[in-house]
């Protein structure tokens, strides 16, 4: 019987949003995982806990959901004008892999309380009390966030009484910039087009709107794939058929956006594109038992993240939800009322998110400068992951 020592490596375990994630510094990652390629890879995925024919990563720090299956590497950073460097490894559950596609808004939020309780921020810039200024380069998709961290005797304040939904409890209230978050060029229509009509098997020809901002995320209409957008998560989750759908039009989406070359290339592309669909506000019941009534929502969205409709909203998608809201003719300001927008609350299955954008047309070209919103972010848990030493060995 073989027998190796596991190894230990510093590692803090946050909330970020609505979602979860272990957040490790680079250089405390082990040498062989320090730069990108199958070593790393096989380090998350065992940190983790994947790929598990379970979905439950019982042998890992996931918990078998899209939310709950990320990591992220934060570094001092490289560019000019920037306080670090932040990575997004989004971990497959049953299938070996991390997507380094796209990037997770909702962790996005923990990365400045990360960097500087790391020591990854520069002392002399943060406040004693007040909001910290974080400027982060997200290096998946080569774009400029900005988090404003609050800070209390000169420590990240943690607690508060900001409520996000889909968050069980308060904390402390982290605004976040997303500067110029189109796909590099600035293009936020890759057709060029606010609504493309996409030939989907099974279901003929099918409007969407097809964007990058934030993440590159589909939008269809929700009645037009038979459904009233304030559908829980039992009712798409659970029905195999909605799943296919919704995978046969993400892949449809995929090679016209330009992401994918082959439908199998999609399959294998879990975490992007984002697929969401979208009705006008109408009353429901939240996962929480939350009533939302019209008046409270502009709109109403589902999103699916990694195959499942989200308990809330991917970070991501509630940019691409903003920048689609402030552009006329898109399927999402259609819903929202026919006008374009500089701000817009939406309905999910957990309850509402209000999210704005600057948006603005350039030599006829729609160009989003910044997208707004707010989450809470909290450490959970730090110390030191272990991990089997032959970890690399295992990709």
């Amino acid at each position: 019987m073989s027998s190796v020592p596991q190894i230990r490596i510093p590692a803090t375990y946050m909330r970020g949003g609505t979602s979860k994630g272990v957040f490790f510094r680079l250089e405390d990652l082990p040498e062989q995982a320090r730069t990108p390629g199958a070593a790393r890879d096989a380090l998350l995925l065992r940190v983790v806990g994947s790929p598990d024919p379970y979905q439950k990563q019982i042998d890992g720090m996931g918990n078998g959901t899209s939310s709950t299956s990320k990591t992220v590497i934060v570094s001092r950073s490289e560019h000019p004008n920037h306080d670090v460097d932040y990575l997004f490894g989004q971990v497959g559950i049953d299938r070996p892999f991390v997507d380094w596609s796209g990037n997770c808004g909702n962790l996005t939020t923990a990365v400045g309380a990360f960097a500087i309780s790391a020591g990854l921020v520069d002392a002399e810039s943060l406040p004693e009390n007040g909001i910290a200024t974080v400027r982060i380069w997200q290096a998946n998709i080569g774009k400029t966030i900005i988090a404003h961290v609050p800070m209390t005797n000169g420590q990240v304040q943690e607690t508060g009484d900001f409520e996000l939904d889909g968050v069980a409890f308060p904390a402390a209230e982290v605004k976040l910039e997303f500067l110029a978050p189109a796909d590099d060029g600035g293009t936020i229509f890759p057709t060029g087009n606010p609504v493309d009509e996409l030939e989907v098997p099974g279901l003929g020809k099918i409007r969407a709107t097809m964007i990058t901002a934030g993440i590159p995320t589909i939008f269809v209409d929700a009645q037009a794939i038979g459904y009233t957008g304030a559908e829980l998560q039992d009712a798409i989750n659970n029905d195999p058929k909605a799943l296919a759908m919704f995978e046969s039009i993400r892949g449809q989406g995929a090679l016209r956006m330009g992401l994918v070359e082959t439908l199998a290339d999609a399959e294998n592309r879990q975490h992007t594109p984002k697929i969401a669909f979208v009705a006008k506000p109408s009353e429901y019941v939240s996962a929480s038992g939350k009533r939302v009534v019209v008046e409270d929502v502009d709109i109403l969205v589902r999103g699916m993240s990694m195959g499942k409709l989200h308990h809330a909203m991917p970070g991501t998608v509630a940019v691409a939800i903003g920048a689609a809201s402030a552009i006329p003719s898109t399927i999402v300001s259609a819903a929202a009322g026919g006008e374009s927008r500089t701000s817009v609350c939406f309905g999910h299955p957990s309850g509402t998110l209000k999210v704005g954008a600057e948006a603005m047309q350039r030599n006829g070209e729609w160009v989003v400068e910044k997208a707004i919103m707010s989450r809470s972010a909290r450490a959970l848990m730090e110390g030191q992951i272990r991990v089997p030493g032959d970890f690399h060995k295992k990709g």
